[in-house]
């Protein structure tokens, strides 16, 4: 196969694993930036030029589109996708997952688990917002926050609607969202491929810190998912049509609840923690569908 692996950067651990598994496997890899790729389109002949020429013959591609640049980046996978090139992540699927509103709404309606989040349009009313979520402590989310960036832990019912207040005055589109205790500042990642739990692990924040991702300072380990929890991942990843997908979950006493669905997860933590080739997996996942 011709494989094209969108990324920006092709030193990134997750790109480099990707490359290393496919050539192993004996096809043809190619790193392209999704942001230095022109979008010729025609009816029926729809072309896309990098670099100084077409991109041609290509079989499959597996986009690592990061969030901040996710307009054009779907726009690069539609464009394949119209040339008919198998994606590893749709581009009707990577809008969906990155849209952390819809997203909720999506796994809401498929009967996922997810702790209580509220929305407003900038209500005056922060006080019932606070309310609504089951009181303080509770966590205020940037809709556009990423890696841990722009989320917050109120502690009390004064921070809450103080910190809601400045995003309002700000303008600044946020969900407020239960806090879980019993989760201990830990969350589950559970990595899907396919239709398939490939690799489990638990991640736990740093002491004093709630959040639990691994570019904050968490740490990793491997963990055996419950069927409640496999359930879940794998519900929530077909609701919103990921192909590949990073689950994030809470363990709570009302069951696992999810938090996010990453449609771009990276690999180094999840093949850190199990010691599985997750890389191999995406791969495979490829030859299949292709052929």
């Amino acid at each position: 196969m011709r494989i094209v692996i969108l990324s920006r950067n092709p030193n990134l651990y997750s790109t480099r694993r990707l490359v290393e598994a496919a050539q192993k496997r004996k096809h043809e890899v190619l790193v392209v930036d999704h942001l230095k790729c022109n979008i010729e389109i025609e009816k029926k002949s729809p072309k896309i030029f990098y670099k100084g020429e077409y991109l041609e013959n290509i079989d499959a591609i597996i986009p690592r589109i990061g969030a901040s640049v996710t307009f054009y980046g779907t726009a690069v996978i539609r464009q394949f996708e119209m040339m008919k090139v198998f994606s590893a992540v749709s581009s009707q699927a990577l809008v969906k997952s990155r849209d952390k509103l819809s997203s909720l709404q999506i796994l809401a309606r498929a009967g996922v688990g997810l702790p209580k989040t509220v929305f407003t349009n900038y209500t005056k009313d922060v006080e019932h917002v606070v309310e609504s979520v089951g009181g303080a402590p509770l966590i205020l989310k940037l809709l556009e926050g990423t890696q841990g960036l722009g989320v917050v832990l109120a502690e009390t019912k004064n921070a809450a609607t103080s910190v809601l207040e400045a995003f309002n005055g700000l303008g600044a589109r946020v969900i407020a969202q239960e806090f879980i205790k019993e989760a201990g500042g830990a969350d589950i990642r559970a990595f899907v491929v396919d239709g398939k739990i490939v690799g489990a692990m638990k991640r736990q924040g740093k002491e004093g810190e709630f959040r639990s991702n691994l570019h904050r300072g968490g740490n990793a380990t491997v963990i055996e998912l419950t069927d409640e929890e496999e359930k879940t991942a794998l519900k929530a990843t077909k609701a919103l049509g990921l192909g590949v997908a990073g689950v994030d979950m809470l363990q709570s006493s009302k069951g696992p609840l999810v938090l996010e669905v990453n449609s771009s997860p990276g690999l180094e933590g999840i093949e850190t923690a199990t010691g599985k080739n997750i890389a191999k997996e995406i791969i495979r996942y490829l030859e299949i569908h292709v052929e």
